[in-house]
């Protein structure tokens, strides 16, 4: 066990698939898993093991924001050897050209925290994926006939922004905002794992498009399908 992961050793496979909401991580381990095992209850957070296609693979939550997800993957790869970890998340696009539902691939993450500071002060630091899975990522989903985008995003720290324009500063260089991207991929190059985030468009900030909860939970298949395809690679 650690901190905030009630797992036993050797119950959390080397490959992780991270969704943020605790309701994915359920929807995902009962209708494409074989044999799913819950292996975190701690602050309902829930964790999952089981099956695909042969291969072990868990899925576990990872909750809002960078403070969150940089708790749960430091505690998976230091305490459970996890090598791979792969974002599965929502976003809002910022572009004309990404419709709802279409998935965004990482290629470097931006961000508004303070956190990388805690490690680089105020240096700057690029925040990107492991490669070969980034190029694996654009096979597959061009393979699948996917609709997506390859580019930058920001990680912010704020969902409810006292500014309703700040997103347009972000317009010109990204693609999209989401939360917890940067803390994962600076988690990854500390440790030296691989690592990505795919994210599916749920908002969209030009055309004010949502998709609701329940949607954001299951509606999400071709990602969801990319990501488990990504997790049994080598």
């Amino acid at each position: 066990m650690s901190l905030h992961l009630s797992a036993q050793k050797g119950e959390i496979a080397s490959t992780v698939l991270m969704p943020g909401d605790p309701l994915r991580a359920e929807f995902i381990a009962n209708h494409y898993l074989d044999q799913p095992k819950k292996h975190n209850y701690i602050r309902n957070t829930w964790g999952y093991t089981g099956f695909y296609k042969g291969e072990k693979i868990s899925i576990q939550s990872s909750g809002m924001g960078m403070p969150s997800m940089c708790i749960y993957a430091n505690e998976l790869i230091q305490e459970y050897k996890v090598t791979k970890i792969i974002r599965m998340g929502s976003c809002g696009a910022l572009q004309p050209q990404i419709n709802m539902k279409d998935i965004i691939i990482a290629q470097a993450a931006s961000t508004d925290s303070a956190i990388p500071s805690q490690y680089f002060g105020n240096h700057t630091v690029a925040l990107t994926p492991y490669f070969q899975l980034l190029q694996k990522a654009v096979q597959t989903v061009k393979r699948a006939n996917i609709p997506h985008h390859v580019g930058n995003i920001l990680t912010s720290d704020l969902f409810y922004y006292q500014n309703p324009d700040y997103w347009k500063r972000w317009q010109t260089t990204h693609l999209a905002i989401e939360m917890e991207t940067a803390a994962l991929y600076l988690m990854a190059m500390q440790h030296r794992i691989q690592a990505l985030s795919l994210l599916t468009v749920s908002d969209h900030f030009i055309t004010q498009e949502k998709l609701s909860a329940k949607e954001r939970q299951i509606s999400v298949s071709k990602m969801i399908e990319t990501c488990l395809t990504l997790a049994t690679c080598q």
